[in-house]
C-alpha cells in the first residue's frame, strides 16, 4: 500500500504501530527514500536525534539518526560517537555488543516528558542498508550507540519504558498514565 510520505507524523505512546515489530524491507524504492527524507524532517522539527518507521506508524524496519558533536560526541572518534550528518539505516541487524551495561538517561520522542536511566552497552556494530541499497557496517559507541541501540529497540516494538531501571520507571509512573489516559480518549 503506497505511503504518503507528507501526511506522516511522530505517534505517541499508547499508540499501537509503537508495539508492532517492523518487517524487513525487500529493496529500498523511491518510496522508502520519501520516507526517510520525512522521518530526517520530522526528527529535526522535534529536535530528536532518532526517529523509527513504527514511530510514524509503519511498521518497516527503517530509522534515520543524526547525533550531533558535542563535548564528548565526536565523528572522528574511533569507534564515533556522533554523526557529520543524517544516517539511514534498512533492515540494520545489531551484531556485536562490547562492555558491560552502563546507565544513562533517555528521552524518546513518542514518550513526551518521560526521561528515564536506561542500561546499554556502550558500544555496538550495525549492519544494515543505506538509502542507495549498499550495505555498510558501523561500530558505534557513546551516544551513537545508545541512539543505535534505541531505534533498533523501536523495531521490535520495544520502548524505554521497557527497558528503564526500576528507580525510573516508578518516577515516570505518573506521566506514563497520563499518556494512557490521552490515549484512551482518542478512541
Amino acid at each position: 500500500m503506497p505511503v504518503n510520505a507528507a501526511n506522516l507524523s511522530i505517534l505517541h505512546y499508547p499508540e499501537k504501530a509503537l508495539r508492532t515489530p517492523a518487517k524487513a524491507i525487500p529493496k529500498a524504492s523511491a518510496e522508502t527514500r520519501q520516507i526517510a527524507e520525512r522521518m530526517i524532517e520530522l526528527m529535526y522539527e522535534a529536535e530528536g536525534i532518532g526517529l523509527a518507521a513504527p514511530q510514524v506508524g509503519l511498521s518497516i524496519a527503517l530509522f534515520v539518526l543524526d547525533v550531533p558533536k558535542g563535548d564528548k560526541n565526536s565523528p572522528e572518534s574511533d569507534p564515533p560517537s556522533a554523526t557529520s550528518d543524517a544516517m539511514v539505516f534498512i533492515n540494520p541487524k545489531l551484531t556485536s555488543f562490547e562492555g558491560a551495561p552502563e546507565p544513562y538517561e533517555e528521552g524518546c520522542l513518542s514518550l513526551p516528558d518521560i526521561r528515564g536511566d536506561v542500561l546499554r552497552p556502550p558500544i555496538v556494530t550495525v549492519q544494515a542498508l543505506d538509502i542507495d541499497n549498499k550495505p555498510f557496517t558501523l561500530r558505534a559507541s557513546g551516544l551513537l550507540a545508545r541512539c543505535i541501540q534505541h531505534e533498533f529497540d523501536h523495531l521490535q516494538g520495544v520502548l524505554i519504558l521497557d527497558k528503564m531501571t526500576q528507580m525510573s520507571r516508578l518516577k515516570n509512573r505518573t506521566a506514563v498514565r497520563d499518556l494512557e489516559r490521552e490515549g484512551s480518549q482518542k478512541k
